[in-house]
């Protein structure tokens, strides 16, 4: 993601934040803290975790990243307050940053985290195998890696989640089409070509790598449900990238929907707001009665 494209992202999302908040919006928060799953160059990967004020037993796991940058800071209570509100407990994994972690092993991190909360769940007071996935941007593309290889992750076709809902991922690593990242070279994105772990010139290996970590060369009928909502003038990861996949993964027998924002770019003032949209999606996939 570019950084001004990012730092647009998140300055439209903290204005939709101060709006809510301006109207004394409850977050539905009961704690927050802070947990270690592991460590990578000496530094330690966290998630927050964020209990509802009335759980309902159920997880949703956030991939906090942004061009495969992380903060753990980033994700804010207020983001999370459709699911918080619904009784939802919220994990939002944070990874080292690229380029001090490669994409890969930000990939494996991540993963790690999962099993990390899988292992304890008893703790959280959630069932480890009714947990949702959800993530924007290079955080939906670590979302639907985990849920399109989710059966290899747990050797067993009930894979890792039971729904999973994201915005803009990016999917093909491959075919990048009109992305503004793409070098027309068949190589690695423009600016992200030192992070693969490979040499970005060795075009073998960078097909191989690729076509790894992209997850619609894993998609298949044991895929969980997708919802995915993505404007149509994105230029940093085209909407191509997403109807590719729905096409995909429907023809391999997966259940993906697809939202198209008219005239939208990589974000949207009000993305916050589409936030309960997830969260409705995740009442229905896990069998959820809930309003908002």
């Amino acid at each position: 993601m570019k950084k001004s494209t990012k730092n647009k992202f998140f300055i439209l999302t903290f204005c939709c934040s101060v709006i809510l908040s301006t109207g004394c919006v409850s977050t539905g928060l009961d704690k927050r803290e802070t947990v270690i799953y592991g460590k990578r160059n000496d530094h330690d990967l966290t998630y927050e975790l964020m209990y509802p004020k009335k759980p309902n037993g159920l997880g949703i796991i956030f991939m906090v990243s942004g061009s495969w940058r992380s903060n753990p800071n980033d994700f804010k209570p207020i983001y999370g307050r459709s699911f918080l509100k619904r009784g939802y407990t919220i994990f939002a994994v944070s990874h080292l940053s690229q380029p001090e972690a490669t994409i890969p092993q930000i990939y494996e991190d991540v993963k790690s985290a999962v099993m990390h909360i899988r292992l304890h769940s008893e703790d959280y007071g959630i069932s480890p195998n009714q947990l949702g996935v959800s993530g924007a941007s290079a955080g939906g593309h670590l979302a639907l890696m985990l849920a399109t290889k989710g059966k290899e992750i747990t050797g067993n076709s009930d894979g890792l989640f039971r729904a999973v809902a994201v915005f803009f991922p990016v999917t093909d690593l491959l075919n990048l089409g009109k992305s503004s990242e793409n070098a027309n070279d068949g190589g690695p994105p423009r600016r992200f070509r030192k992070v693969f772990g490979i040499d970005p010139d060795d075009l073998n290996e960078w097909k191989r790598v690729g076509y790894e970590l992209s997850p619609i060369y894993h998609v298949d009928d044991q895929t969980p449900p997708v919802l995915i909502i993505h404007g149509d003038e994105d230029n940093l990861v085209p909407i191509d990238q997403s109807e590719r996949f729905q096409e995909k993964a429907i023809n391999n027998g997966a259940k993906v929907k697809l939202i198209r924002k008219k005239g939208k770019d990589h974000g949207w003032p009000t993305i916050i707001l589409d936030m309960s949209t997830f969260a409705r999606w995740f009442d229905r996939k896990l069998n959820i009665d809930s309003n908002d």
